[in-house]
Protein backbone atom coordinates (compact mmCIF):
# COMPACT_ATOMS: atom_id res chain seq x y z
CA UNK A 1 0.00 0.00 0.00
CA UNK A 2 1.11 3.61 -0.93
CA UNK A 3 2.59 5.83 2.20
CA UNK A 4 -0.18 8.46 1.70
CA UNK A 5 -2.84 6.15 1.19
CA UNK A 6 -2.04 5.45 5.26
CA UNK A 7 -3.34 8.91 6.38
CA UNK A 8 -6.30 8.53 4.60
CA UNK A 9 -6.85 4.59 6.09
CA UNK A 10 -5.81 5.46 9.90
CA UNK A 11 -8.76 7.90 10.42
CA UNK A 12 -11.00 5.32 8.84
CA UNK A 13 -9.89 2.95 11.24
CA UNK A 14 -10.06 5.29 14.26
CA UNK A 15 -13.85 5.81 13.23
CA UNK A 16 -14.59 2.21 13.26
CA UNK A 17 -12.84 1.39 16.44
CA UNK A 18 -14.49 4.46 18.22
CA UNK A 19 -17.61 3.28 16.83
CA UNK A 20 -17.15 -0.55 18.53
CA UNK A 21 -15.38 1.41 21.72
CA UNK A 22 -18.44 0.82 25.10
CA UNK A 23 -16.28 2.81 27.39
CA UNK A 24 -14.77 6.42 28.13
CA UNK A 25 -11.52 4.68 28.20
CA UNK A 26 -11.75 2.59 24.66
CA UNK A 27 -12.73 6.02 22.94
CA UNK A 28 -9.88 7.81 24.69
CA UNK A 29 -6.98 5.10 24.26
CA UNK A 30 -8.14 4.35 20.41
CA UNK A 31 -8.16 8.37 19.42
CA UNK A 32 -4.68 8.46 21.55
CA UNK A 33 -3.42 5.36 19.64
CA UNK A 34 -4.93 6.78 16.07
CA UNK A 35 -3.54 10.31 16.63
CA UNK A 36 -0.35 8.64 17.94
CA UNK A 37 0.21 6.55 14.52
CA UNK A 38 -0.86 9.57 12.44
CA UNK A 39 1.72 11.64 13.59
CA UNK A 40 4.78 8.60 13.81
CA UNK A 41 3.51 8.43 10.08
CA UNK A 42 3.62 12.44 8.97
CA UNK A 43 7.37 11.89 10.81
CA UNK A 44 8.62 8.83 9.07
CA UNK A 45 6.82 10.69 5.89
CA UNK A 46 8.91 13.88 6.21
CA UNK A 47 12.15 11.68 7.06
CA UNK A 48 11.50 9.72 3.51
CA UNK A 49 10.59 12.69 1.89
CA UNK A 50 14.11 14.74 2.68
CA UNK A 51 15.83 11.34 2.20
CA UNK A 52 14.56 10.86 -1.71
CA UNK A 53 15.60 14.58 -2.31
CA UNK A 54 18.91 14.25 -0.93
CA UNK A 55 19.18 11.28 -2.97
CA UNK A 56 18.99 13.39 -6.26
CA UNK A 57 15.25 12.89 -7.22
CA UNK A 58 13.76 15.80 -8.58
CA UNK A 59 10.14 14.51 -9.56
CA UNK A 60 8.13 17.48 -8.90
CA UNK A 61 5.89 14.88 -6.62
CA UNK A 62 6.93 12.09 -4.81
CA UNK A 63 5.22 8.85 -3.54
CA UNK A 64 3.00 8.98 -6.43
CA UNK A 65 -0.35 6.25 -7.13
CA UNK A 66 -3.41 6.02 -9.03
CA UNK A 67 -6.42 4.12 -9.01
CA UNK A 68 -8.78 5.22 -11.97
CA UNK A 69 -12.31 5.69 -10.25
CA UNK A 70 -15.01 7.15 -12.72
CA UNK A 71 -13.50 6.55 -16.52
CA UNK A 72 -15.82 8.58 -18.31
CA UNK A 73 -13.67 11.68 -17.03
CA UNK A 74 -11.10 9.50 -15.86
CA UNK A 75 -11.21 10.68 -12.48
CA UNK A 76 -9.01 8.57 -10.22
CA UNK A 77 -7.97 8.59 -6.59
CA UNK A 78 -4.31 10.29 -7.86
CA UNK A 79 -2.18 10.84 -4.94
CA UNK A 80 1.57 12.37 -4.23
CA UNK A 81 3.27 15.03 -2.43
CA UNK A 82 5.87 17.37 -2.65
CA UNK A 83 7.42 19.62 -0.29
CA UNK A 84 4.75 21.43 1.02
CA UNK A 85 2.14 19.05 1.21
CA UNK A 86 4.61 17.16 3.26
CA UNK A 87 4.93 20.18 5.92
CA UNK A 88 1.00 20.25 5.67
CA UNK A 89 0.63 16.62 7.18
CA UNK A 90 2.93 17.17 9.34
CA UNK A 91 1.32 19.95 10.68
CA UNK A 92 -2.17 18.35 10.75
CA UNK A 93 -0.76 15.49 12.68
CA UNK A 94 0.14 17.37 15.29
CA UNK A 95 -2.51 19.34 15.79
CA UNK A 96 -4.90 16.42 15.44
CA UNK A 97 -2.70 14.88 18.33
CA UNK A 98 -2.74 17.35 20.25
CA UNK A 99 -6.12 17.96 20.12
CA UNK A 100 -7.17 14.53 20.89
CA UNK A 101 -5.31 15.00 24.52
CA UNK A 102 -6.84 18.77 24.81
CA UNK A 103 -10.13 16.85 24.55
CA UNK A 104 -9.47 14.23 27.20
CA UNK A 105 -12.68 15.17 29.35
CA UNK A 106 -15.11 16.51 26.39
CA UNK A 107 -18.87 16.36 27.39
CA UNK A 108 -21.03 15.15 26.42
CA UNK A 109 -21.09 12.35 24.02
CA UNK A 110 -17.02 11.77 23.92
CA UNK A 111 -17.37 9.08 21.23
CA UNK A 112 -19.31 10.59 18.66
CA UNK A 113 -17.23 13.56 19.35
CA UNK A 114 -14.00 11.93 18.63
CA UNK A 115 -15.74 10.02 15.50
CA UNK A 116 -16.76 13.49 13.61
CA UNK A 117 -13.01 14.90 14.46
CA UNK A 118 -11.80 12.10 12.69
CA UNK A 119 -14.16 12.43 9.77
CA UNK A 120 -12.76 16.17 9.43
CA UNK A 121 -9.41 14.50 9.79
CA UNK A 122 -10.08 11.88 6.86
CA UNK A 123 -10.81 14.92 4.94
CA UNK A 124 -8.01 17.25 5.75
CA UNK A 125 -5.38 14.81 5.05
CA UNK A 126 -7.01 13.20 1.88
CA UNK A 127 -7.04 17.24 0.92
CA UNK A 128 -2.94 17.52 1.21
CA UNK A 129 -2.52 14.42 -1.02
CA UNK A 130 -4.69 14.59 -3.72
CA UNK A 131 -3.55 15.64 -7.14
CA UNK A 132 -6.45 14.96 -8.61
CA UNK A 133 -9.37 17.90 -8.44
CA UNK A 134 -11.92 15.91 -8.33
CA UNK A 135 -10.92 14.02 -5.14
CA UNK A 136 -9.41 17.15 -3.78
CA UNK A 137 -12.74 18.83 -3.64
CA UNK A 138 -14.50 15.73 -2.08
CA UNK A 139 -12.13 15.56 0.57
CA UNK A 140 -12.41 19.45 0.90
CA UNK A 141 -15.96 18.91 1.58
CA UNK A 142 -15.46 15.99 3.61
CA UNK A 143 -13.29 18.24 6.23
CA UNK A 144 -16.32 20.68 5.69
CA UNK A 145 -19.03 19.18 6.67
CA UNK A 146 -18.29 18.14 10.23
CA UNK A 147 -17.63 21.19 11.21
CA UNK A 148 -21.18 21.92 11.79
CA UNK A 149 -22.51 19.21 14.03
CA UNK A 150 -18.72 19.72 16.25
CA UNK A 151 -20.09 23.46 17.04
CA UNK A 152 -24.00 23.45 16.86
CA UNK A 153 -23.44 20.06 19.41
CA UNK A 154 -20.02 21.07 21.25
CA UNK A 155 -19.80 24.21 21.32
CA UNK A 156 -20.79 27.09 23.38
CA UNK A 157 -22.29 30.43 23.20
CA UNK A 158 -24.67 31.06 19.93
CA UNK A 159 -23.23 28.06 18.58
CA UNK A 160 -26.41 27.35 16.23
CA UNK A 161 -25.95 30.15 14.98
CA UNK A 162 -22.10 30.16 14.46
CA UNK A 163 -22.05 26.64 13.00
CA UNK A 164 -24.62 27.73 10.47
CA UNK A 165 -23.14 30.91 9.45
CA UNK A 166 -19.78 28.86 8.77
CA UNK A 167 -21.38 26.19 6.90
CA UNK A 168 -23.97 28.30 4.72
CA UNK A 169 -20.40 30.74 4.19
CA UNK A 170 -17.94 27.76 3.42
CA UNK A 171 -21.01 25.88 1.43
CA UNK A 172 -21.05 29.12 -0.86
CA UNK A 173 -17.59 28.95 -1.33
CA UNK A 174 -17.64 25.15 -2.41
CA UNK A 175 -20.01 25.99 -5.23
CA UNK A 176 -17.82 28.79 -6.60
CA UNK A 177 -14.99 26.43 -6.78
CA UNK A 178 -17.03 23.76 -8.28
CA UNK A 179 -17.68 26.42 -10.73
CA UNK A 180 -14.11 27.27 -11.14
CA UNK A 181 -12.83 23.82 -11.19
CA UNK A 182 -15.33 22.43 -13.92
CA UNK A 183 -14.14 25.10 -16.09
CA UNK A 184 -10.95 24.91 -15.91
CA UNK A 185 -11.14 21.15 -16.77
CA UNK A 186 -13.39 21.80 -19.78
CA UNK A 187 -11.50 24.96 -20.61
CA UNK A 188 -8.41 23.05 -20.45
CA UNK A 189 -9.13 20.19 -22.51
CA UNK A 190 -6.99 17.90 -20.55
CA UNK A 191 -7.77 14.08 -20.42
CA UNK A 192 -8.35 14.12 -16.67
CA UNK A 193 -8.45 15.80 -13.78
CA UNK A 194 -5.19 15.46 -12.91
CA UNK A 195 -3.14 18.93 -11.67
CA UNK A 196 0.09 18.15 -13.45
CA UNK A 197 -2.47 17.35 -16.75
CA UNK A 198 -4.07 20.31 -16.57
CA UNK A 199 -0.98 22.72 -16.05
CA UNK A 200 0.38 21.03 -19.68
CA UNK A 201 -2.43 22.17 -21.27
CA UNK A 202 -3.06 25.46 -22.85
CA UNK A 203 -5.92 27.39 -21.05
CA UNK A 204 -7.07 30.25 -22.86
CA UNK A 205 -6.36 33.85 -21.23
CA UNK A 206 -10.13 34.88 -21.70
CA UNK A 207 -11.69 31.91 -19.86
CA UNK A 208 -8.72 32.34 -17.18
CA UNK A 209 -10.10 35.72 -16.07
CA UNK A 210 -13.24 34.08 -15.82
CA UNK A 211 -12.78 30.70 -13.34
CA UNK A 212 -9.56 32.40 -11.70
CA UNK A 213 -12.05 34.72 -9.46
CA UNK A 214 -14.11 31.51 -8.57
CA UNK A 215 -11.27 29.05 -7.74
CA UNK A 216 -9.47 31.70 -5.92
CA UNK A 217 -12.48 32.92 -4.24
CA UNK A 218 -13.55 30.01 -3.53
CA UNK A 219 -10.51 28.69 -1.54
CA UNK A 220 -10.14 32.09 -0.22
CA UNK A 221 -13.52 32.15 1.54
CA UNK A 222 -11.80 29.28 4.26
CA UNK A 223 -8.85 31.54 4.10
CA UNK A 224 -10.68 34.48 5.33
CA UNK A 225 -10.22 36.71 2.75
CA UNK A 226 -12.08 39.82 3.08
CA UNK A 227 -14.96 40.42 2.97
CA UNK A 228 -16.18 37.12 3.21
CA UNK A 229 -14.18 36.58 6.40
CA UNK A 230 -17.30 36.94 8.77
CA UNK A 231 -17.84 33.39 9.57
CA UNK A 232 -14.43 32.53 10.70
CA UNK A 233 -14.83 34.76 14.86
CA UNK A 234 -18.03 33.58 15.11
CA UNK A 235 -17.01 30.21 14.51
CA UNK A 236 -14.05 29.80 16.48
CA UNK A 237 -15.54 31.79 19.62
CA UNK A 238 -18.32 29.18 19.70
CA UNK A 239 -16.89 26.22 18.70
CA UNK A 240 -14.99 23.70 21.28
CA UNK A 241 -11.33 24.00 22.05
CA UNK A 242 -9.88 20.76 19.69
CA UNK A 243 -12.00 22.17 17.34
CA UNK A 244 -10.69 25.31 16.83
CA UNK A 245 -7.73 24.35 17.18
CA UNK A 246 -8.09 21.74 13.68
CA UNK A 247 -10.63 24.94 12.46
CA UNK A 248 -7.93 27.69 12.32
CA UNK A 249 -4.47 25.56 12.82
CA UNK A 250 -5.38 23.20 9.49
CA UNK A 251 -8.91 23.76 8.37
CA UNK A 252 -8.41 27.36 7.00
CA UNK A 253 -4.31 26.35 5.65
CA UNK A 254 -6.54 24.52 2.99
CA UNK A 255 -7.72 28.07 1.58
CA UNK A 256 -3.92 29.42 1.32
CA UNK A 257 -3.25 26.08 -0.05
CA UNK A 258 -5.46 25.41 -2.39
CA UNK A 259 -5.51 29.13 -3.78
CA UNK A 260 -1.58 28.65 -5.20
CA UNK A 261 -1.70 24.77 -5.65
CA UNK A 262 -4.81 24.92 -7.91
CA UNK A 263 -5.45 29.03 -8.96
CA UNK A 264 -2.06 30.31 -9.18
CA UNK A 265 -0.71 27.08 -10.92
CA UNK A 266 -3.37 26.38 -13.53
CA UNK A 267 -4.09 30.05 -14.43
CA UNK A 268 -0.84 31.84 -14.16
CA UNK A 269 -1.41 34.37 -16.38
CA UNK A 270 -5.07 34.85 -14.90
CA UNK A 271 -2.76 35.54 -11.68
CA UNK A 272 -1.01 38.32 -13.08
CA UNK A 273 -3.75 40.44 -14.76
CA UNK A 274 -6.21 40.35 -11.19
CA UNK A 275 -4.06 39.50 -8.60
CA UNK A 276 -3.49 43.26 -7.42
CA UNK A 277 -7.56 43.48 -6.87
CA UNK A 278 -6.91 40.14 -3.93
CA UNK A 279 -3.89 41.88 -2.86
CA UNK A 280 -5.73 44.68 -1.53
CA UNK A 281 -8.42 42.15 -0.04
CA UNK A 282 -5.64 40.35 1.67
CA UNK A 283 -4.09 44.00 3.00
CA UNK A 284 -7.34 45.09 4.23
CA UNK A 285 -7.96 41.69 5.69
CA UNK A 286 -4.40 41.82 7.42
CA UNK A 287 -4.81 45.43 8.60
CA UNK A 288 -8.30 45.21 9.62
CA UNK A 289 -7.65 41.43 11.61
CA UNK A 290 -4.96 43.15 13.59
CA UNK A 291 -7.33 46.35 14.30
CA UNK A 292 -10.26 45.05 15.34
CA UNK A 293 -8.11 42.15 17.78
CA UNK A 294 -7.15 45.22 19.45
CA UNK A 295 -11.37 46.34 20.41
CA UNK A 296 -12.29 42.97 21.33
CA UNK A 297 -12.69 42.11 25.46
CA UNK A 298 -13.44 37.81 24.48
CA UNK A 299 -10.15 35.70 24.01
CA UNK A 300 -11.24 33.40 21.44
CA UNK A 301 -13.04 36.49 19.61
CA UNK A 302 -9.03 38.30 19.96
CA UNK A 303 -7.47 34.89 18.55
CA UNK A 304 -9.91 34.54 16.06
CA UNK A 305 -9.45 37.82 14.60
CA UNK A 306 -5.64 37.47 14.78
CA UNK A 307 -6.47 34.70 12.81
CA UNK A 308 -8.17 36.45 9.93
CA UNK A 309 -5.00 38.90 9.80
CA UNK A 310 -2.16 35.87 9.98
CA UNK A 311 -4.31 34.01 7.39
CA UNK A 312 -4.82 37.58 5.43
CA UNK A 313 -0.89 37.68 5.34
CA UNK A 314 -0.86 34.26 3.78
CA UNK A 315 -3.00 35.28 0.67
CA UNK A 316 -1.49 38.70 0.70
CA UNK A 317 2.47 36.73 0.38
CA UNK A 318 1.01 34.28 -2.21
CA UNK A 319 -0.44 37.20 -4.11
CA UNK A 320 3.51 38.60 -4.34
CA UNK A 321 4.42 35.77 -6.97
CA UNK A 322 8.29 35.64 -5.89
CA UNK A 323 10.28 32.73 -4.45
CA UNK A 324 11.16 34.35 -1.01
CA UNK A 325 7.23 35.98 -0.58
CA UNK A 326 5.55 32.74 -1.07
CA UNK A 327 8.16 30.42 1.24
CA UNK A 328 7.25 32.92 3.93
CA UNK A 329 4.01 32.54 2.88
CA UNK A 330 4.10 28.47 3.44
CA UNK A 331 5.94 29.50 6.64
CA UNK A 332 3.20 31.64 8.00
CA UNK A 333 0.64 28.37 7.65
CA UNK A 334 2.64 26.61 9.46
CA UNK A 335 4.14 28.93 12.24
CA UNK A 336 0.27 30.14 12.54
CA UNK A 337 -1.11 26.55 12.33
CA UNK A 338 1.22 25.94 15.85
CA UNK A 339 0.18 29.33 17.37
CA UNK A 340 -3.00 30.09 17.07
CA UNK A 341 -3.59 25.89 18.54
CA UNK A 342 -1.61 26.56 21.13
CA UNK A 343 -3.56 29.61 21.71
CA UNK A 344 -7.06 28.33 21.64
CA UNK A 345 -5.54 25.16 23.62
CA UNK A 346 -5.06 27.54 26.62
CA UNK A 347 -8.11 29.64 25.85
CA UNK A 348 -10.12 26.53 26.51
CA UNK A 349 -7.90 25.81 29.84
CA UNK A 350 -8.53 29.00 31.39
CA UNK A 351 -12.06 29.14 30.68
CA UNK A 352 -12.34 25.92 31.65
CA UNK A 353 -11.56 26.86 35.35
CA UNK A 354 -12.81 30.62 35.14
CA UNK A 355 -15.62 29.91 33.32
CA UNK A 356 -15.43 33.46 31.54
CA UNK A 357 -12.86 34.35 28.64
CA UNK A 358 -13.82 38.08 29.21
CA UNK A 359 -10.12 39.69 29.99
CA UNK A 360 -12.05 42.08 32.08
CA UNK A 361 -13.00 39.79 34.54
CA UNK A 362 -9.85 38.10 34.74
CA UNK A 363 -6.67 39.12 36.42
CA UNK A 364 -3.70 37.65 38.43
CA UNK A 365 -3.69 34.44 36.78
CA UNK A 366 0.50 34.30 36.46
CA UNK A 367 0.47 33.84 40.10
CA UNK A 368 -2.47 31.79 39.78
CA UNK A 369 -1.53 29.08 37.09
CA UNK A 370 1.71 29.63 36.04
CA UNK A 371 2.38 26.70 34.34
CA UNK A 372 -0.55 28.04 31.58
CA UNK A 373 0.49 31.62 32.05
CA UNK A 374 4.27 31.14 30.42
CA UNK A 375 2.77 29.38 27.67
CA UNK A 376 0.36 31.82 26.68
CA UNK A 377 3.39 34.16 27.05
CA UNK A 378 5.35 32.22 24.47
CA UNK A 379 2.25 31.70 22.30
CA UNK A 380 1.41 35.72 22.46
CA UNK A 381 5.73 36.07 21.62
CA UNK A 382 5.43 33.88 18.89
CA UNK A 383 2.07 35.78 17.12
CA UNK A 384 3.97 39.31 17.53
CA UNK A 385 7.02 37.73 15.47
CA UNK A 386 9.69 37.11 18.21
CA UNK A 387 13.37 36.14 17.14
CA UNK A 388 14.15 32.94 17.88
CA UNK A 389 10.22 31.43 17.14
CA UNK A 390 8.38 30.57 14.13
CA UNK A 391 7.01 33.66 13.45
CA UNK A 392 9.69 35.96 12.92
CA UNK A 393 11.04 33.44 9.84
CA UNK A 394 7.88 33.81 8.58
CA UNK A 395 7.42 37.68 8.70
CA UNK A 396 11.20 37.84 7.67
CA UNK A 397 10.11 36.19 4.19
CA UNK A 398 6.99 37.69 3.66
CA UNK A 399 8.00 41.39 3.94
CA UNK A 400 11.31 41.05 2.58
CA UNK A 401 10.05 39.14 -0.50
CA UNK A 402 6.94 41.25 -0.65
CA UNK A 403 9.38 44.50 -0.88
CA UNK A 404 11.68 42.54 -3.94
CA UNK A 405 8.92 44.84 -5.81
CA UNK A 406 10.56 47.94 -6.69
CA UNK A 407 6.63 49.30 -7.93
CA UNK A 408 5.29 51.74 -5.71
CA UNK A 409 1.99 49.71 -5.45
CA UNK A 410 3.45 46.90 -3.88
CA UNK A 411 5.73 48.96 -2.04
CA UNK A 412 3.06 51.37 -0.58
CA UNK A 413 0.95 47.82 0.07
CA UNK A 414 3.79 46.29 1.98
CA UNK A 415 3.95 49.37 4.55
CA UNK A 416 0.59 49.25 5.09
CA UNK A 417 0.93 45.49 6.01
CA UNK A 418 4.25 46.19 7.74
CA UNK A 419 1.64 48.22 10.44
CA UNK A 420 0.40 44.73 11.58
CA UNK A 421 3.31 44.23 13.09
CA UNK A 422 2.55 46.99 15.57
CA UNK A 423 -0.57 46.32 15.94
CA UNK A 424 -0.06 43.13 16.60
CA UNK A 425 2.28 44.13 19.59
CA UNK A 426 -0.46 46.12 21.39
CA UNK A 427 -3.42 43.34 21.54
CA UNK A 428 -1.07 40.73 22.64
CA UNK A 429 0.59 42.88 25.27
CA UNK A 430 -2.16 44.12 26.48
CA UNK A 431 -3.64 40.94 27.25
CA UNK A 432 -1.04 39.56 28.73
CA UNK A 433 -0.72 42.51 31.12
CA UNK A 434 -4.01 42.58 31.89
CA UNK A 435 -4.86 39.00 32.36
CA UNK A 436 -1.73 37.23 33.52
CA UNK A 437 -0.19 40.13 35.62
CA UNK A 438 -3.31 42.77 36.43
CA UNK A 439 -5.09 42.31 39.65
CA UNK A 440 -7.05 39.77 40.60
CA UNK A 441 -10.54 40.71 39.62
CA UNK A 442 -12.85 37.92 41.39
CA UNK A 443 -11.14 36.19 44.57
CA UNK A 444 -12.34 33.15 43.63
CA UNK A 445 -9.80 32.41 41.21
CA UNK A 446 -7.52 32.05 43.98
CA UNK A 447 -8.37 28.58 44.60
CA UNK A 448 -8.01 27.39 40.62
CA UNK A 449 -5.65 25.08 39.91
CA UNK A 450 -2.70 24.76 37.09
CA UNK A 451 -2.97 22.46 34.12
CA UNK A 452 -3.15 18.56 34.80
CA UNK A 453 -0.72 16.22 32.89
CA UNK A 454 -2.56 15.72 29.69
CA UNK A 455 -3.30 19.55 29.17
CA UNK A 456 0.52 19.97 29.78
CA UNK A 457 1.48 17.65 27.60
CA UNK A 458 0.11 18.96 24.05
CA UNK A 459 0.74 22.07 25.07
CA UNK A 460 4.20 21.26 26.12
CA UNK A 461 4.55 19.73 21.99
CA UNK A 462 3.78 22.88 20.49
CA UNK A 463 5.89 24.77 22.51
CA UNK A 464 8.67 22.80 21.33
CA UNK A 465 7.89 22.82 17.64
CA UNK A 466 7.40 26.91 17.42
CA UNK A 467 10.82 26.84 18.79
CA UNK A 468 12.01 24.92 17.31
CA UNK A 469 11.43 25.97 13.52
CA UNK A 470 11.76 29.22 15.09
CA UNK A 471 15.68 28.46 15.65
CA UNK A 472 16.63 25.55 12.83
CA UNK A 473 14.13 26.95 9.61
CA UNK A 474 16.64 25.63 6.63
CA UNK A 475 15.53 22.77 6.11
CA UNK A 476 11.62 23.74 6.01
CA UNK A 477 12.71 26.60 3.58
CA UNK A 478 14.31 24.48 1.24
CA UNK A 479 11.23 22.35 1.06
CA UNK A 480 9.50 25.03 0.16
CA UNK A 481 11.82 26.28 -2.12
CA UNK A 482 12.19 23.02 -4.33
CA UNK A 483 8.32 22.97 -3.98
CA UNK A 484 7.45 26.36 -4.97
CA UNK A 485 9.93 26.41 -8.21
CA UNK A 486 7.37 25.16 -11.02
CA UNK A 487 4.91 27.70 -9.32
CA UNK A 488 6.61 30.44 -9.56
CA UNK A 489 8.10 29.19 -13.11
CA UNK A 490 5.02 29.58 -14.55
CA UNK A 491 3.67 33.24 -12.70
CA UNK A 492 7.42 34.30 -14.32
CA UNK A 493 6.56 32.87 -17.63
CA UNK A 494 3.44 34.65 -17.69
CA UNK A 495 4.47 37.49 -16.01
CA UNK A 496 6.47 38.34 -19.53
Amino acid sequence: MNLLSIFVLLPVLMLAGLFLSRTRAQVRAVAATGASLLLAAAVILCVLFMGERQAGNTAPMLFTDHAVWFPTWNIGYSIGVDGISVLMILLSAIIVFTGIFTSWNIEPLPKEYFMWFCLLSTGVFGFFISLDLFTMFMFYEVALIPMYLLIGVWGSGEKEHAAMKLTLMLMGGSALLMLGILGVYFASGAQSMHIMDMAQADIPVALQRYFFPLVFVGFGILGALFPFHTWSPDGHASAPTAVSMLHAGVLMKLGGYGCFRVAMFLMPEAAQELGWIFLLLTGISVVYGAFSACVQTDLKYINAYSSVSHCGLVLFALLMMNTTAMTGAVMQMLSHGLMTALFFALIGMIYGRTHTRDIRQMGGLMKIMPFLGVAYVIAGLASLGLPGLSGFVAEMNVFVGAFQHSDTFHRVLTLVALTSIVITAVYILRVVGKILYGPVQNPEHLKLSDAVWFERFPVIVLIVVIASIGICPGWISDLIGQALFPIVERLSIAAL
